[in-house]
């Protein structure tokens, strides 16, 4: 759990890097907060089917490091007998990318959506990339249900807004965007680049921090020419 006993929300923009024999700079962000020389963190991947690859990647990135790391699988059933007891154990839980869509699909049937709202309220730190930053606001862009990018309308809503990845990388997620939020499709919110995170405290968006020098956050509102206001955000730099 979070040393301030505070609710924090890590939303990354996808495309994280991974320097050699390290964690991913948000993970070790996120892990840092909890204040704890062992902090225990547990992995999801249900966005991408439980790739069980992915889960091995993970473990093998935390070799030699000291948090105690876990995972949660769904697919074809949970690897715990508890899922909820294995969540609200944890001092940071991080979701992978994948289908937002699908994911919070599965999580509601499992009635992960509830247990997530009770870390998040518990202190336990929630991080995520992409379909992982997502789905803890009103909605956002994704490819979940076609090549072509459509709005997302479903998320827990744990955050106010709207959320969109991938913002330059993909040459169709910002006009995208900018349109869904002047026609009033999306809610106004944050958009990132890839390796760009919003850090939230309680309900606040506090700081926006990148695993590379040169990514960018931008706030996108309703209103101004186009329908829409698009304003550059303060990134801090995690490091090399």
């Amino acid at each position: 759990m979070a040393a301030d006993g505070r609710r924090h929300i890590i939303a990354i923009g996808g495309g994280m890097r991974v320097a050699e024999g390290r964690v991913p700079a948000h993970m070790d962000y996120a892990l840092r907060l909890t204040g704890r020389s062992e902090p225990r963190i547990c992995v999801l991947n249900t966005a991408a089917g439980d790739d069980p690859a992915w889960a091995l990647r993970m473990y093998d990135r935390f070799r030699g490091h000291p948090a105690r790391l876990s995972h949660l699988a769904l697919f074809p059933m949970p690897n715990v007998a508890d899922p909820e007891d294995l969540l609200l154990s944890q001092d940071v839980i991080f979701v992978g990318g994948g289908s937002v869509a699908n994911m919070v699909a599965v999580w509601r049937v499992h009635g992960l959506d509830v247990v997530f709202r009770k870390a998040w309220q518990a202190g336990i730190v929630l991080a995520g990339s992409s379909a992982g930053g997502i789905c803890w606001f009103e909605g956002g862009t994704t490819d979940s249900f076609g090549a072509r990018l459509r709005p997302y309308t479903d998320g827990l809503a744990m955050l106010a807004g709207s959320f969109c990845p991938h913002y330059h990388s993909e040459p169709e997620r910002r006009p995208l965007y900018q349109r869904l939020v002047a026609d009033g499709a999306l809610p106004g919110g944050l958009a990132c680049d890839d390796g760009v995170g919003a850090h939230f405290v309680d309900d606040t968006l506090t700081e926006m921090i990148s695993d590379r020098s040169d990514g960018e956050g931008y706030s996108v509102v309703p209103g101004g020419e186009g329908g829409f206001t698009e304003t550059a955000l303060k990134v801090r730099f995690l490091g090399a």
